[in-house]
């Protein structure tokens, strides 16, 4: 056993310590000596302190009075160091009749020892010492007689002085110790803070308290300090002075704990007051109990950065950044007890792992915690890892100039980087108006969101429309502001639009990448999409994901006067050919002239990086179609290009998979797609549209067409649902595609005829490709 350094922990002139500690009084020495009651638990093994341990507040006997300030009260004691070694102990001191004084060491023994330690709560041992008297100061007691037991020395027998000479003018002395330590420690105490769970660290050492410089500080040393306290919970290290500035020496420097270990002193650092520091760098700690909806930055170079976690249900996990803005993260830093902070979109920081707790939370910013943001419920999410949020917090506006105006989000994109772009004003998002909407514009958006690569402008609508307010309009940008707020020349809510002109922004804008890929080797990467995160018009459809539907393209008649207008949708199949339907030529008839084929579009009106027209070079109608009838709907295209190939491919540009012979798809509800520009029941649709379609047994679609409805066609739709989902006037020959189990997909239908648009009981009906398989093979060679 050794013996705790706690012994001169108080000198003469210190703050006295009572043996009843007023709840009220917040002083220093009271906190350490509470903090270290906590520490004595932790020490012992296979103990673990729970947050409400922490902090006890004890009472002794109910006869005990307060002392207050530095008067004390009768039987409070205090230690005064030995002149000349700590083995010598502490001289005793007793507080009686408004004065300080010594206990003659007569019949003074261990048991008189012990409870002077555990009224002090340096230990449950004490060991009795004997120091010279120095005649400073009188002596009050002598004859003590301790059982051991006693909770302070006034319930001890006694006999007051009265005054003549101690035996051989010796003081009652201490040193206590705890007797299952195994461990030496430094005193230390947190100061500063606004709770007994944070503050600025102090350590004791020869006589006197002292800080710690923050060189090389960071949460492993915090780590040390929490568990050496006896706090457990979330351990954060803080720099610069956070809990403001100590006084006295500076002690420590150069601290590099590994985080294992019991003691500050056990970890590497300078020797003691070798430091080349100033107060403005005193190291600070919190040990944030943990409770439902903690929050932590894990992964980073310190606390103060990288992967968003919240605590819940007695487990960490991650939270998806679907819908995340920076009124978002500004709640996590004041959270974290930052002032500022930002998104890191480009980082190198590692995936979670565990559960994933939130999505889509949504914060005003005025939240004192994450959790009371809307949110999902609790492990309730559409996403993966490659979703987590990672952020990063500041302590100080200098160090977060990127906030320099109001906060930005990007809405409805394939990707975080790009999306419709909206501002938070007046308490509410909304959209900006596209008048003059230019890169320049796009590129002070990106970089107010952190992206640092090329910005690409998007205009009307091109990520959907959004809803509330328009609040700006006529943004005017060089390209080099550092906010777009530095932009705006109107009034803020301001504008002449609708949501139809919202304008949007595609950061880190990438040229396409292109992969030449013969016609006969289109088999092996069709049916892929490279581009589908989650299902978004045609009635009762939505949005479709940009590149989401790779081999869909468009069939346009040519125009002397502009690029023409779409007449027809179609699926690509190979690098040369197209799909497509019959009656999409009855009109302008089969003149390769007359038209165009474009592949990789989205947006019917914005150019766009993967968008080209191909010319055409055949056109190719089945023999048995009749212009007056439905049947043998369906044409093949021959584009312009080599024997081997003609359409570059891209992630946006792929062709669909053709069915075998006789190949019926999976009955699955939720597996075969339409997609196209058509009617969306309100007019034409510039964004591609998409919607999900049951395949209808043969019985119902003769049912319901007759003899019109032959063994080469096919119905779908939902004719027992209200919200009805149907191809229309636009959609003709576009695809009707279905996932095979292996994953790849494969166009089962050619969009043909119908009655009306969405209406009940009237699926839409579609050319059955796999009718054809040997007509198509014949002629492409595929």
């Amino acid at each position: 056993m050794t013996i705790t350094s706690f012994a001169v922990a108080l000198i003469l002139g210190s703050i006295p310590i009572a043996g009843c500690f007023d709840k009220s009084s917040t002083s220093s020495i009271y906190h350490f000596f509470q903090h270290h009651q906590s520490l004595r638990k932790a020490l012992q093994p296979a103990q673990h302190p729970q947050p409400h341990h922490h902090l006890p507040v004890h009472h002794h006997h109910t006869g005990c009075p307060k002392y207050k300030g530095k008067e004390g009260s009768i039987g409070s004691v205090r230690l005064r160091g030995s002149q000349k070694s700590e083995s010598e102990g502490s001289i005793v001191e007793v507080y009686v009749n408004g004065a300080w004084g010594t206990i003659c060491s007569s019949q003074w023994d261990d048991n008189d020892a012990s409870v002077i330690c555990r009224q002090l709560e340096l230990g449950n041992k004490g060991e009795a010492k004997k120091i010279p008297l120095s005649g400073v100061i009188p002596s009050f007691w002598n004859d003590v007689r301790c059982r051991g037991d006693e909770e302070n020395i006034l319930l001890c027998e006694k006999n007051i002085w009265q005054g003549g000479t101690c035996p051989q003018d010796l003081a009652a002395a201490v040193t206590c110790s705890f007797t299952h330590a195994t461990e030496s420690f430094i005193p230390a105490r947190l100061v500063g803070g606004s709770s007994p769970f944070e503050g600025r660290i102090e350590v004791y050492h020869s006589g006197q308290w002292g800080t710690v410089c923050d060189d090389q500080w960071d949460d492993a040393d915090a780590e040390v300090v929490c568990r050496q306290l006896g706090l457990g919970g979330v351990a954060k290290a803080w720099s610069q002075a956070h809990f403001g500035e100590g006084t006295g020496q500076i002690l420590l420097d150069e601290v590099q704990c590994t985080g294992n270990e019991l003691s500050i002193e056990e970890c590497e650092r300078s020797s003691w007051a070798e430091h080349n520091c100033g107060h403005k760098e005193d190291a600070g700690v919190s040990c944030i109990p943990i409770a439902d909806g903690s929050i932590r930055l894990a992964g980073g170079k310190g606390s103060h950065e990288g992967r968003l976690e919240v605590f819940h249900n007695s487990q960490w996990g991650t939270i998806c950044d679907d819908g995340w803005t920076e009124l978002n993260t500004q709640v996590v830093c004041r959270q974290l007890g930052y002032k500022y902070g930002k998104i890191l979109l480009d980082n190198d920081f590692e995936e979670g792992t565990s559960v994933i707790w939130l999505d889509d939370v949504t914060c005003t910013g005025k939240e004192p915690a994450l959790i009371q943001c809307t949110k999902q419920n609790w492990g309730k999410h559409d996403c993966s890892h490659q979703e987590d949020i990672h952020i990063i917090c500041y302590p100080d506006i200098d160090q977060h100039r990127t906030l320099s105006g109001p906060p930005l989000r990007l809405m409805d994109g394939e990707t975080k980087k790009e999306g419709r772009v909206e501002i938070y004003l007046n308490g509410q998002w909304g959209t900006i108006c596209d008048d003059g909407w230019t890169d320049k514009d796009a590129s002070v958006v990106c970089r107010q969101l952190g992206y640092k690569g090329p910005a690409k402008a998007r205009n009307m609508a091109y990520f959907g429309e959004g809803k509330g307010p328009i609040h700006v309009d006529n943004v005017k940008c060089t390209g080099n502001e550092r906010s777009l707020t530095d932009c705006i020349k109107e009034d803020i809510g301001k504008h002449n639009c609708r949501h139809s002109e919202d304008a949007g922004v595609i950061c880190d804008y990438l040229s396409r990448k292109i992969t030449a890929v013969g016609h006969k080797e289109s088999t092996l990467v069709c049916g892929l999409r490279l581009l589908h995160r989650r299902p978004k018009r045609i009635i009762g459809g939505s949005n479709s994901l940009r590149g989401g539907w790779p081999w869909q393209v468009a069939l346009r008649l040519k125009s002397s006067h502009s690029d023409g207008r779409l007449l027809c949708g179609a699926t690509l199949i190979s690098s040369c050919w197209v799909l497509t339907a019959a009656h999409c030529f009855k009109r302008y008839g089969n003149n390769t002239r007359n038209y165009v084929i474009r592949v990789g579009d989205y947006h019917t009106l914005v150019p766009e990086e993967y968008e080209e027209d191909m010319g055409i070079q055949q056109i190719i109608i089945h023999k048995d179609y009749r212009p007056d009838g439905s049947d043998y709907d369906i044409a093949l295209i021959r584009l312009h290009g080599s024997s081997e190939q003609c359409v570059p491919f891209s992630t946006h540009v792929l062709p669909a998979c053709l069915p075998m012979r006789r190949e019926r798809p999976q009955k699955t509800a939720s597996n075969c797609y339409i997609t196209g520009w058509g009617d969306t029941g309100r007019a034409y649709s510039r964004t591609l549209q998409q919607a999900g379609v049951t395949l209808l047994p043969k019985r119902i679609c003769e049912e319901r067409y007759r003899s019109r409805f032959t063994g080469r066609m096919l119905c779908a739709g939902s004719p027992q649902e209200q919200k009805h989902v149907d191809s229309c006037q636009g959609d003709s020959g576009g695809p009707l595609v279905c996932e095979r189990s292996g994953g790849s997909w494969v166009v089962f239908g050619v969009t043909s005829w119908g009655y009306g648009c969405g209406m009940k009981d009237s699926p839409g009906v579609y050319t059955k490709v796999s009718s054809f398989i040997p007509w198509i093979k014949s002629l492409t060679n595929l």
